[in-house]
């Protein structure tokens, strides 16, 4: 059984309603909580256009590019690393109360961001930031899950992501316009009044829910989970920084992080009442939903990644341009997420997410002809194609993921699904920005022997190190950029491939493993079981 709206809250408890005809209010209750995502998602994309301008000393914070990489690093790895603490804590203290506090955190935090006198400061504001941001995200797919019945939880789980869809076009056009009216400190200001909004439509419209049939809080497992996210992330972070997955610096923590999640699977299957328990990964459905998360971001995100240096330096568009070439992506998300329930309800997840995958793996190896004179509308048409793809493969996904669990999980499975994502879309970025770092280096070496050893170390690590060198250099700056370009296209070149390769992995395993479409008779009995749950 799952609790309905908490008396004791400022939400308005309702009257007692049966799981499978959903809360009264859910549609109300489902902008809500895409409307409280939505700054948390604005906020990443934001940040990807303001970098250069908090870099700049004069009207930024003079940051260097290792400052940089950790304002946004210290971001996701608290993120990541608690989204699974957080999810336990939901399902327990209550999934609106999380909401709350996450949301709060976020908005102070964003405004210490806003404000923040050097980049030490903002690399911690933003670090608090990712700590809003992990109670924020699981309770909000938890919550989906308990207000809406079965029937319509694949069709309320798209619109949420059409939702964070729109976020991720609306972050860059939105970070544009700030930077070419305002200072650089606006793009995270602009978070504080959508926080505060959104904190008055929590406390008036969510119900709380929590699970009613508690046992043991297991503080050990919640240790393992913090510890070994927190280092298997570090590392993969420190490998994206490095452009280089061999160092010890890199591998050692990520090593320590996977032994120390092995102990936590090995606790987790004895202790009595655990944080989380490892056996749901018996069920196909499960593990091939989260297997296939983790794959597609894997994939996409180190590509997406990439695009934006191709765009602002490799190509020559500024910000504001290069946020609304994002648009194509988010369109996409916005036309096919919602649509994506249907497509599995007739023809199920197996086939959907098969042919989604192998979509995806073809516009990703399809950059592998994108150069500097390819024309604007071909990559946006890619992008698109790219976009759709996932908008048919993340919210089935998702729903199979939270319908694999009881109820009284649904925080935690969110939290799983909503970390597998972060991983994957880390441990892409690193690993692909090793191969991309690996062929541009190797292109530029030649070309940068000309340079002092201080300035051809610097211009060596990335297009953006060579960009800020060859700012300084007059006429043979420009000739060095034109084969720096040249350089970074290559080495796109070949990261687009590798993420082609794992999306192709991705689509067999999902063809090889994913259960098909359920018989007529196993939705009826599906469907029988959730009228039996009645709310109390």
């Amino acid at each position: 059984m799952k609790p309905t709206g908490d008396q004791s809250g400022t939400a308005p408890a309702e009257e007692p309603y049966r799981s499978h005809q959903g809360h009264p209010r859910r549609w109300q209750i489902l902008g809500v909580l895409v409307f409280s995502l939505f700054a948390i998602v604005l906020d990443n994309t934001i940040l990807n256009v303001a970098i250069k301008t908090i870099a700049d000393p004069e009207h930024g914070l003079g940051a260097t590019q290792s400052e940089l990489e950790w304002a946004i690093n210290s971001y996701t790895l608290v993120f990541a690393g608690l989204l699974f603490t957080f999810g336990v804590l939901g399902d327990r203290y209550g999934r609106r109360r999380m909401l709350l506090i996450g949301t709060v955190l976020f908005g102070v935090a964003s405004l210490a961001s806003a404000y923040a006198q050097d980049p030490g400061q903002l690399i911690a504001a933003r670090a608090l930031m990712g700590l809003g941001g992990a109670a924020v995200m699981p309770a909000t797919l938890a919550i989906i899950s308990d207000v809406f019945p079965l029937a319509e939880r694949g069709k309320a789980i798209g619109l949420w992501a059409a939702g964070v869809g729109i976020a991720v076009a609306v972050g860059p056009i939105t970070g544009g316009l700030l930077l070419e009216h305002f200072w650089w400190g606006s793009v995270f200001l602009i978070n504080v009044p959508v926080v505060v909004v959104g904190i008055v439509l929590i406390a008036l419209l969510v119900p709380e829910s929590k699970e009613l049939n508690k046992g043991g809080l297991d503080p050990v497992g919640v240790l393992l989970s913090v510890a070994g996210l927190v280092s298997l992330v570090y590392g993969i972070i420190k490998a994206g920084e490095l452009g280089s997955l061999t160092p010890p610096e890199a591998w050692a923590p990520a090593l320590l992080g996977v032994l120390i999640l092995s102990v936590f699977v090995w606790h987790e299957r004895r202790v009595a009442h655990p944080a989380f328990d490892v056996r749901y990964f018996r069920d196909p459905k499960f593990t091939v939903a989260n297997v296939s998360v983790g794959l597609v971001f894997f994939a996409s995100m180190g590509v997406m990644f990439f695009l934006a240096f191709y765009w602002q330096i490799a190509r020559g568009f500024t910000p504001l341009q290069s946020g609304a070439l994002v648009l194509p992506f988010a369109v996409s998300q916005l036309i096919f997420a919602p649509r994506s329930a249907a497509l599995v309800a007739r023809y199920g997840a197996k086939l959907v997410g098969a042919v989604a995958m192998l979509v995806v793996a073809g516009s990703l190896a399809a950059y592998y002809f994108v150069g500097l004179d390819t024309p604007v509308w071909v990559v946006l048409l890619l992008s698109f194609v790219q976009g759709s793809a996932m908008a048919s493969i993340l919210p089935p996904a998702t729903t199979a993921i939270m319908e694999s669990l009881p109820p009284n999980k649904a925080g935690v499975g969110s939290a799983m699904s909503n970390t597998v994502r972060q991983v994957g879309g880390a441990l892409g970025v690193a690993v692909l920005g090793s191969v991309l770092s690996a062929s541009y280096r190797g292109e530029m070496a030649d070309r940068l022997a000309f340079l002092p050893e201080d300035a051809r170390h610097l211009a060596a690590e990335s297009i953006a190190g060579t960009a800020g060198v060859a700012a300084r250099l007059g006429a043979q700056g420009e000739a060095l950029m034109g084969a720096a370009s040249q350089a970074f296209v290559q080495g796109m070149h070949l990261a687009a491939l590798g993420s082609a390769v794992v999306a192709l992995a991705g689509a067999l395993i999902v063809a090889r493993w994913m259960p098909g479409k359920p018989k007529p008779v196993d939705r009826a009995e599906t469907g029988a079981r959730e009228r039996v749950k009645v709310r109390p």
